[in-house]
């Protein structure tokens, strides 16, 4: 599903990735751990496009990504990789459904269609009675949730989550790990977490461990 090859990237001459390569299955959960400065997140934003590397190449399923670009890789992103995020970054001034429904609407789908995609996602997620409330209203647990549900809206090939219990108390982190897993079991959906939490990292079907900019596999 996801192939990285050869993956370097330098910031203002600091070499952070040093021809990384790296593959993930359909179906797969994988961890990338390793200390801060490692390169996890620079490497999960070149995998996302959200960052562009300096050299090498990324594969999502049969595309290129990393030879796309302008509009034809913001709709293959909208399309096709969800983003699960340490801090929610939901709009305060939007409900729930409302919100997941925003990558639903940006890929052209109608309001109608989208509401009952959107209020499908937080039914499973647990938050039916909470669909109507701003984030605001909603605890931390249940607005990650809520951002789990976007990232899934628009069934994307693969979720890319960035330190995504980083935020939440030891309660709801495990809440949210166990939900990744009940994705994949129940969507065979893929997953790449990039995690300081070792429970988390560890639960994972493969752990990748990032150091110096290189990258290594973990039991």
């Amino acid at each position: 599903m996801i192939r990285a090859d050869h993956i370097h990237k330098s910031f203002n001459g600091l070499h952070v990735l040093k021809g990384v390569s790296m593959e993930v299955g359909k179906g797969e959960v994988v961890s990338i751990a390793g200390a801060s400065g490692a390169g996890k997140t620079t490497l999960l934003q070149i995998i996302g496009t959200l960052e562009q590397a300096d050299s090498g190449s990324v594969h999502i399923g049969d595309t290129e990504v990393s030879a796309l670009g302008g509009r034809q890789l913001a709709g293959f992103r909208n399309r096709h990789i969800g983003f699960v995020f340490q801090f929610h970054h939901l709009l305060p001034e939007f409900t729930a459904i409302e919100n997941v429904c925003m990558p639903l609407f940006i890929g052209g789908m109608g309001k109608q269609d989208a509401e009952k995609k959107a209020a499908g996602l937080l039914d499973y997620l647990g938050l039916r009675d909470r669909s109507d409330h701003k984030p605001s209203q909603l605890s931390g647990g249940e607005q990650q949730r809520v951002a789990v549900a976007r990232a899934l809206a628009t069934d994307p090939a693969v979720v890319l989550a960035d330190e995504p219990s980083g935020n939440l108390d030891s309660a709801n982190a495990h809440e949210l790990h166990s939900l990744f897993f009940r994705l994949r079991d129940d969507f065979n959906q893929t997953f790449v977490i990039v995690t300081h939490n070792d429970d988390l990292a560890g639960m994972a079907d493969r752990r990748m461990l990032m150091k110096d900019g290189a990258i290594g596999v973990h039991p």
